[in-house]
């Protein structure tokens, strides 16, 4: 239970770093983002397959062991598409590619959906890196909330300057930061005790994470990172973070 704790602690404070990073270097540039955000795509992908799907099929009964995973697979981005649709997209909000800053009169909304927003994409998140752990298998858990805080690193170094350029006092841009992390923390504890209580839904809960990081990946973070001029870079990224992810599961797990 510990190390579940620590684990989360870690996940959520991935985001609280990235978010001082952000403060350090406010303008960070298109390229640099891309790059930096892919290798977490990578990841968290590399994370998703070997550490969630792919244990779904071990753990699960005989001919039934497919077709659970895949139909958790689709539940898990089923699940997160329904609740994209009720918020707006992370990188819509942000102000990134805006040639203005949002009205002073509507900036208060603005704000909290785009916290919303974050919480919404960080909770399925952390119910992934505390469902690993219900697999008993802590090296591989390890690696899936190592992908998982590598992702949060750049988000949280991207959502800061926006948030500034809105008006946003950098005292209450901090909070908002460190509130997305705390979601992580309790989706993580989520994760691990749903899990505990009942092994039963172990290979659905595992496929169902990881189908939510399989969503997360292709509709907001691939496209994010090609939508610069930075393709290429981006893609070249994506596989040096996969083969990470790749070694460490072959040499630690």
């Amino acid at each position: 239970m510990r190390m579940v704790l620590l684990t989360a602690l870690g996940v959520g404070g991935a985001t609280v770093i990235g978010a001082i990073i952000g403060f350090m270097f406010k303008k960070i540039s298109h390229r640099f983002s891309d790059i930096v955000l892919a290798f977490a795509a990578g990841v968290m992908l590399a994370a998703a397959v070997i550490g969630l799907i792919l244990p779904s099929i071990d753990y699960g009964e005989g001919a039934l062991a497919l077709p659970v995973t895949v139909i958790g697979v689709f539940c898990g981005a089923l699940g997160l598409n329904v609740l994209d649709r009720l918020v707006p997209h992370l990188h819509k909000l942000s102000g990134v590619d805006g040639e203005t800053h949002p009205e002073q009169s509507n900036q208060l909304s603005k704000v909290l959906l785009f916290v919303l927003a974050i919480a919404i994409h960080n909770l399925p998140e952390g119910i992934a890196a505390g469902v690993g752990f219900g697999t008993g298998n802590n090296a591989e858990a390890l690696i899936i909330a190592a992908g998982i805080a590598l992702q949060n690193i750049p988000e949280g170094m991207v959502i800061i300057a926006p948030m500034l350029a809105a008006g946003i006092k950098p005292g209450r841009t901090f909070v908002i930061a460190l509130f997305t992390g705390i979601v992580e923390v309790i989706g993580t504890l989520v994760g691990y005790f749903a899990v505990s209580v009942s092994t039963a839904i172990l290979p659905f809960a595992l496929a169902f994470a990881g189908g939510t990081m399989l969503y997360v990946i292709s509709d907001e973070m691939i496209p994010e990172t090609h939508a610069h001029g930075s393709e290429r870079g981006a893609t070249y990224s994506l596989l040096a973070g996969f083969c990470l992810m790749l070694a460490m599961s072959h040499y630690l797990g």
